[in-house]
């Protein structure tokens, strides 16, 4: 009898010792997708931070022409311009600071959501309209068709705005640009 009753007891912890470890597992596994979920929840919360972010979705910025284009080097995109600058071709890119006035080459707009394209030693030609920028960007090959060589200057445009600047000018000067150092 004593026997029939270990054998019982081992019976029922075989079973449910299995399914308690199968349980554990499970929780294991959700609590990893849980985890992974709140780290992109994180980081979602982190693009979202910045009070003039709106939107922001990062894709690979195009190569856009031999104009030489504004690229940026892949990095932990942790680091943003304060305050974002504009410059002409003699303006270097990089991070922007009140001390180190250099041309943002991260510029996203919150307005249509494209990044913002540059080329160096150009600038717009006076016929350029929304609708341009609207239906060709972010084409090089369509969007030369309005440029004018001009050296020291650099031609900045999203789909829905557009600038030549020649010399270092702070973005925050001009109210109507809706963009925004999109991290580097």
């Amino acid at each position: 009898m004593a026997q029939d009753l270990d054998e019982l007891l081992d019976e029922v912890e075989a079973k449910f010792c299995l399914a308690e470890r199968a349980e554990a597992k499970e929780k294991s596994r959700s609590t990893e997708t849980v985890k992974k979920e709140d780290d992109l929840d994180t980081l979602i919360n982190e693009i979202f931070e910045e009070p003039n972010f709106e939107k922001n979705t990062f894709k690979p910025k195009p190569r856009l022409s031999d104009h030489a284009p504004a690229t940026a080097t892949i990095s932990s995109f942790s680091k943003r311009c304060s305050p974002v600058y504009l410059g002409g071709s003699e303006t270097p890119f990089g991070i922007g600071s009140s001390v180190s006035q250099r041309a943002c080459d991260r510029l996203r707009c919150v307005a249509c959501d494209f990044w913002v394209t540059s080329f160096n030693d150009c600038k717009w030609d006076e016929t350029c309209d929304y609708l341009f920028f609207r239906n060709n960007m972010p084409e090089a090959h369509r969007l030369q068709a309005k440029l004018v060589r001009k050296p020291g200057s650099r031609a900045y445009a999203c789909q829905c705005r557009w600038r030549s600047v020649e010399e270092a000018t702070a973005l925050h000067s001009d109210p109507e640009l809706r963009w925004v150092c999109g991290k580097h």
